[in-house]
């Protein structure tokens, strides 16, 4: 480490504060507001000058509240960033951020992009500046089941359609649902149907979102028809378009009334008994509910060539530092502190909601207290082990005007307002190739 964190900041304004004393706010959709708090309590140890509030907004309304706040004298000091999509992505907002990388420098030395993950640094680089500090790094492309309930059914997590639709029969019959997914919420839609799209032809997703293969082919509207088709076979559960992934989808997988959810790696925090508590007490769950287990498994696969869904991942969100901030330098500390610094990773990987960056640190599970170790463990190794070994991207290759466009698609072939033909031609327009 070339050096400590103070005085490590550069920006537009010529007073930056004090690098280690300062009220700094900070928002974002996440993390989870317990589990930002002991990344805060662990910084504010160290930096005991400098005090962090934390406040977290709902994922579908950040982009709209975060700029009107940007454009004011008043926004957060720091402030979470994506690489794609279009509610927070660094293309879009990285015009309000700081450079870091002379802080890097500063930090870390010449050679400060050694031991991070490359992926991060470069999608988080805007015109040859570093506009957001990379926190952690997310896969997607699972399921996530309440192993309780299909053990209490006799149930095996499904590999293949015919048996996810075996599953959904049995739960269903006993006044259960099977998938949740909230439709109205961007985004989740899109991973669900690069997993169909792995299913069907492994990699294809990837070429059409480069615009390497047209999303008109066989594969693109084949990857549209299944989608549909998770419906009427009776996978999906109903009232999916009118419902959101958070809170909706979330809160009835967690409370154990919604067998099974698509998520990523992200939800791996809600296998550690406090957090899970904390999401069931947001969400006005009785205190008595008990705890479920819930366990990763891959996506089924679709077709009859069997082929298996990866995952495929991102770096998640990283911190950027409002360039109109009266608090620059103590801001930038907490951002490289939690981003790039040991003892902030590794608060990052025990939270389990997000995969170190710092190649040197990886999640302690002796010191995570998980609500069924036993049963939970194995799974979660297996995920870790899955997700340090993406290749594909999950949204960094995605503009915000396809992003739209897919999520458009997805609504309007399962609503039934256009036919995979026709939504397949829209994407192929959205595409701009």
């Amino acid at each position: 480490m070339a050096g400590a964190l103070t005085g490590c900041s550069s920006g537009s304004s010529s007073n930056t504060g004090s690098a280690d004393s300062g009220n700094i706010t900070w928002w974002g959709w996440t993390p989870d507001t317990n589990v930002a708090a002991r990344a805060i309590t662990a910084f504010e140890k160290k930096y005991p000058k400098i005090h962090v509030t934390y406040k977290k907004i709902q994922d579908q309304t950040f982009g709209a509240a975060l700029r009107p706040a940007l454009a004011s004298n008043d926004g957060p000091d720091v402030f979470n960033t994506l690489v794609g999509g279009s509610g927070a992505a660094i293309s879009i907002y990285g015009t309000d951020a700081v450079n870091l990388t002379p802080a890097m420098v500063k930090l870390r030395g010449a050679d400060w992009k050694k031991g991070l993950y490359a992926a991060g640094i470069k999608d988080f680089t805007v015109d040859g500046q570093l506009k957001g500090a990379q926190v952690g790094k997310v896969a997607a492309g699972m399921l996530w089941i309440n192993k309780d309930l299909f053990d209490k059914y006799k149930l095996k997590p499904p590999t293949t359609l015919k048996q996810w639709i075996s599953v959904c029969k049995t739960f269903r019959a006993n006044g259960l649902g099977c998938l949740k997914e909230g439709v109205d919420t961007a985004g989740f839609e899109v991973d669900t149907l690069h997993s169909i799209a792995d299913s069907i032809q492994p990699g294809w997703w990837t070429k059409a979102t480069d615009g390497k293969v047209k999303w008109t082919s066989a594969t693109g509207v084949e990857m549209l028809k299944d989608w549909k088709a998770l419906d009427t076979d009776g996978i999906l559960d109903p009232g999916a378009l009118g419902i959101q992934q958070y809170p909706d989808a979330n809160n009835a997988f967690l409370s154990g009334k919604a067998p099974m959810v698509q998520m990523g790696t992200w939800y791996r925090q809600y296998t550690e008994q406090s957090d899970l508590k904390a999401a069931l007490s947001a969400a006005g769950v009785p205190s008595s509910t008990k705890l479920i287990t819930m366990v990763p498994i891959p996506f089924p696969s679709l077709t009859s060539a069997n082929n298996k869904p990866g995952l495929f991942g991102d770096p998640d969100y990283a911190l950027s530092v409002n360039k109109k901030s009266k608090h620059i330098a103590a801001a930038t500390t907490f951002a490289l502190w939690l981003s790039s610094t040991t003892e902030g990773q590794q608060i990052i990987a025990n939270n389990l909601d997000e995969d170190p960056v710092l190649s040197s640190v990886s999640a302690d599970l002796s010191q995570v207290k998980l609500v069924n170790p036993t049963v939970q463990t194995p799974y979660l190794q297996a995920s870790a082990k899955q997700s340090s070994n993406v290749t594909q991207p999950r949204l960094a290759n995605i503009s915000a005007a396809l992003d739209q466009a897919i999520e458009d698609a997805a609504s309007t072939v399962l609503g039934g307002q256009a036919t995979p033909q026709a939504a397949a031609s829209t994407l192929q327009g959205a595409s701009g190739q």
